[in-house]
């Protein structure tokens, strides 16, 4: 199997980046966001801190929510999948 090469910096888990670019700019809290989703704090929370993937479900909920597409989210959780899995 051809290992996959990233160069430059690593990519930023989902998680992260959906706390950089969104919730801390629009001052929107984990459990404001979770209430507006429709799924538990718990989940938001382990999706920030990069302990839970960004599954199709929730991907279609942000994209609702933020205005954005659902593959936006999977491509990159799809990124971060293939980095961890290329470090191995």
């Amino acid at each position: 199997m051809q290992r996959l090469r990233f160069h430059g910096r690593r990519p930023e888990h989902p998680g992260g980046f959906l706390e950089r670019c969104y919730l801390n700019p629009l001052k929107i809290s984990q459990s404001q966001l979770a209430k507006e989703l429709g799924i538990s704090r718990r989940r938001v929370n382990e999706i920030v801190n990069g302990q839970r993937a960004i599954t199709a479900d929730t991907a279609l909920r942000l994209a609702h929510f933020f205005h954005t597409s659902p593959m936006f989210w999977l491509e990159k959780q799809q990124l971060w999948e293939l980095y961890q899995v290329g470090r191995d």
